[in-house]
């Protein structure tokens, strides 16, 4: 009885002892299992981490675009990120649109608006649009320099096909021609379907040699207007570098207090082209003559400058900006920003209007040299920060209606009309003039200057149409209604 018991225990024994690695290995399985299904929840967890703060990132970039520019804003007033792209439009393109534009930056950007426009209504392949390098400031800067071309093609890529150059194939040395033309100004839609279409039938390639105010203000379908708007105020994003140096300034500004953004148009190339030269000495008089004569496509050579002053075409000077200023009730206190270049004179011009306002500050006092000096030598950079702090403005006043000032009194009207005071020259000069020579009192003079500008502090109105006359009506990106 004994030995049957043990045997009986031997066999359960050796029952047993597989069943002990077997266990070994489930548990092993098992711990295996579990490794595997917690390392593929940490990499989802560090891919959702990086993708977070991808979008973190870009969040804040576009945060100060949209800010500066345009708040996309919900109910409760929290900034919304924008929305994603859209798929590419579908369409067969009928040929490549090469567009070099001409002017100053902001003359630049309106034409960019016109052109991806154009190439809508025409179905066609836009290239990448190519800077002026030959104007007075001589700016290197390609359109990459300036704006951040990758949200440029994308965010328009439902509307218009944008590519970085022509393919090979279209180049004239492989055979293929190119038709350079500048496009008739303030042209409408019937111009381009009409006379430029056609072209493309013989030339896949036509280049568009000049695109200042190539589109009219008025009589465009409202599809048409609405895409100027959209690539002005969200397509056109100036690169991170100046997006985040713009910022700052701006941030130094408003730490500070409210502040005045004055575009002070006294430079030198204004006053050569304009002819106006009050205040200045002989021989800066004779030297602005000569840049004009320097220039063959400045028509105009020989000016009259208190007859343009008497007409409200010449920029105000340093010192009429300060009695206007002072007139218009602004105090010492006054934060003013100048936004400009070089002003003509230097601190000798400047003197009155920093003794009326000492807190005058400038791009160049408020950062460091290293902090600049990545955009010296690049006009149109350096203009694209004045840009971005003007629109960010508490109040806006230019002393000369160019293309900077048009363009930023759209942006404010488009960002909720906020307040910009366009100076009626003609009136001032003449009210200046007078109270110069004692025909009226100071506090008579105050109080024409404040009436004169109660309806010009770019309040909602809709654009001046002047048939036939497009050059006197008002300037569609000045006062873009039809996208409010």
């Amino acid at each position: 009885m004994k030995i049957r018991t043990e045997s009986v225990q031997v066999r359960c024994d050796k029952l047993q002892s597989p069943m002990i690695p077997r266990n070994r290995l489930r548990v092993w399985f098992v711990r295996v299992c579990l490794s595997i299904v917690l390392w593929t929840c940490l990499a989802q967890l560090v891919t959702l981490s990086e993708l977070w703060h991808s979008h973190f990132i870009s969040g804040i970039t576009s945060r100060i675009y949209h800010t500066t520019l345009h708040p996309l804003e919900a109910e409760n007033g929290v900034v919304q990120a924008p929305p994603p792209f859209t798929p590419p439009r579908k369409y067969t393109s009928n040929g490549f649109l090469r567009v070099s534009c001409n002017g100053g930056l902001n003359q630049m950007r309106a034409a960019i608006c016109d052109m991806v426009t154009v190439a809508r209504l025409l179905n066609l392949t836009l290239v990448v649009p190519e800077l002026d390098k030959k104007s007075f400031w001589a700016d290197p800067s390609n359109f990459e320099d300036i704006f951040d071309v990758r949200h440029f093609m994308d965010s328009l890529r439902d509307e218009v096909r944008i590519v970085k150059r022509v393919p090979k194939r279209f180049l004239s040395k492989n055979g293929s021609s190119t038709l350079d033309m500048p496009p008739v100004s303030w042209s409408n839609e019937k111009y381009y379907l009409e006379q430029i279409l056609p072209l493309f039938s013989k030339y896949k390639v036509v280049h568009f040699n000049k695109t200042d105010a190539r589109l009219a203000n008025n009589g465009l379908p409202l599809d048409l207007q609405k895409l100027r708007c959209r690539v002005n105020y969200q397509a056109l994003k100036f690169t991170p570098e100046i997006e985040n140096l713009g910022q700052k300034l701006v941030q130094i500004l408003r730490d500070k207090g409210p502040f005045v953004a004055l575009h002070l148009r006294y430079e030198m190339d204004m006053l050569a082209f304009s002819g106006c030269t009050r205040g200045c000495t002989n021989e800066e008089a004779e030297e602005l003559k000569q840049m004009r004569y320097a220039f063959p496509w400045w028509r105009e050579k020989e000016i009259v400058s208190e007859e343009r002053r008497s007409q409200g075409l010449c920029p105000l000077t340093p010192e009429e900006t300060a009695l206007i200023l002072k007139a218009l009730a602004f105090d010492r206190e006054t934060q003013i920003y100048i936004a400009s270049g070089e002003i003509y004179g230097g601190e000798r011009r400047l003197a009155e209007l920093r003794a009326a306002f000492p807190r005058i500050a400038k791009k160049e006092t408020l950062l460091v040299h290293d902090e600049l000096q990545q955009f010296q030598n690049h006009s149109s950079q350096m203009a694209a920060l004045d840009f971005m702090v003007s629109v960010a403005s508490n109040i806006f006043i230019p002393t000369y209606d160019g293309n900077m000032a048009k363009l930023v009194e759209g942006h404010r009207r488009y960002s909720g009309f906020e307040k910009s005071i366009l100076l009626d020259r003609k009136k001032l000069v003449e009210l200046i003039d007078m109270h110069q020579n004692g025909t009226i009192s100071w506090d008579k003079f105050v109080h024409a200057v404040q009436r004169v500008h109660e309806k010009r502090m770019g309040q909602p109105a809709l654009r001046r149409v002047v048939v036939d006359k497009p050059k006197e009506e008002d300037y569609f990106y000045a006062n873009p209604h039809e996208c409010f």
